[in-house]
């Protein structure tokens, strides 16, 4: 498994925390971090998943 695979996989977790979290305390900058972050992993996440295809894994 790639690296970025993982990085991003810890990127989409923290962007989910953070989005919860901007809910809860009613911090639309929060929420809105949150979704940025997540986007963020999911992009590095796919990356790490194209690699992985081009090594054979």
């Amino acid at each position: 498994m790639d690296k970025d695979r993982i990085e991003g996989s810890a990127k989409e977790i923290a962007g989910k925390v953070k989005e919860v979290a901007g809910k809860v305390l009613g911090d639309a900058k929060l929420n809105a971090e949150g979704k940025s972050d997540q986007a963020a992993g999911k992009v590095q996440n796919a990356v790490g998943g194209v690699k992985d295809t081009l090594k054979g894994k």
